[in-house]
């Protein structure tokens, strides 16, 4: 994250901390700008003798400017830090939220869902409701994590060749399998009762999900199933980009599983159509990648058949087979009780 916050530290965040909390004195640039260590952007980084533990708190993607150092509050200061990494991630997070989920629902997500009886009133409004009031709270328990990552606590590096270029490759396999895994039996665990009443029941008011649930959890619940992605970089080597390339992949792949388009029928795939699965029936499918530790869990189901024609996806049959297994699984997970209200609640009576 230290690549992007030097970005907004560039263009925004240094002239509005100048502004706000000006240094006291004169500027005093650090002596490792003048060094041939320090050499600019991208490219111009000469790995095999960049320090970041010697330019540490230094820019090393932009040259200074009169903003850099122009600040009481240094980039280096945990405090500058930890507001800045709040103010960038929300930001983030909401760009990639909205445009993500809108693009797929107006070009992937098909419209007669919401002729399903399990579809509900103003669902879309109550997803996006849902998911804007949770993303600032998600990420206030994310920034440590971020903190400790710039303060140079997690095994991130910036040296290509530090690990050898095979393992450039090999990270995106490792880090696919190890969350995969993780993020099951936090999801197994979230759907314990005491849990799933608390945490996860939020998530699961959606029947039939649009893309704009896809964020929309009990914050502490969408917390727990990121914590996968945020002490991968602790335990295993992560290139600075292949981070960065993995958290938007992370958010786009969340974003598809709940668009409603099975594309990918696949037995090793844990698509749109597994996820549905799990939103009908609760207890299935807990995977986010891979059907891996749910055949090896015991709580693997194969998505219907049925969804994968496009006449008998959207057929009445086929939703009153779904509505009815449904509630027999509802009864024994949440009980009677059920606030939620159908949008085609009277034409289903």
């Amino acid at each position: 994250m230290d690549l992007v916050l030097e970005v907004a530290d560039y263009y925004l965040l240094d002239k509005a901390y100048a502004k706000v909390l000006p240094a006291s004195g004169p500027v005093d640039i650090p002596a490792v700008l003048n060094t041939t260590v320090y050499k600019g952007f991208a490219g111009l980084i000469d790995f095999e003798s960049f320090s970041e533990e010697a330019a540490y708190g230094a820019p090393y993607l932009f040259p200074a400017n009169e903003f850099t150092y122009a600040s009481a509050l240094l980039r280096d200061s945990i405090v500058r830090q930890t507001v800045s990494m709040f103010l960038v991630a929300v930001v983030f997070a909401y760009i990639v939220y909205f445009g993500a989920a809108i693009f797929s629902y107006y070009v992937v997500f098909d419209q007669e869902n919401f002729k399903h009886p399990k579809m509900l009133k103003n669902q879309v409004v109550l997803e996006i409701k849902q998911a804007c009031s949770a993303i600032p709270v998600m990420t206030a328990l994310t920034v440590p994590w971020f903190v400790l990552e710039l303060r140079g606590h997690s095994k991130l590096y910036w040296n290509p060749y530090e690990y050898g270029q095979a393992y450039l490759v090999l990270q995106f396999v490792l880090y696919i399998m190890f969350t995969d895994m993780c993020i099951y039996f936090i999801h197994r665990w979230l759907h314990w009762p005491s849990v799933y009443k608390h945490l996860h029941k939020p998530h699961h008011k959606w029947i039939v999900p649009t893309p704009f649930a896809s964020f929309a959890f009990h914050p502490v619940d969408g917390y727990a199933q990121s914590l996968p992605y945020h002490v991968f970089p602790f335990i295993f080597p992560l290139h600075k980009l292949s981070y960065l390339v993995l958290f938007a992949f992370v958010t786009i792949w969340t974003v598809m599983i709940h668009d409603g388009e099975y594309m990918a029928n696949n037995p090793v795939v844990n698509g749109s159509a597994c996820h549905t699965i799990h939103h009908l029936y609760f207890n299935y499918n807990y995977g986010q990648y891979t059907t891996l530790w749910d055949r090896l869990g015991g709580s693997h189901r194969t998505p219907d058949k049925e969804l994968f024609d496009r006449n008998t996806k959207m057929s009445t049959s086929t939703w009153k087979k779904q509505s009815k297994q449904m509630e027999e699984i509802k009864k024994v997970v949440e009980g009677d009780s059920d606030d939620r209200v159908y949008l085609n609640e009277k034409k289903e009576k």
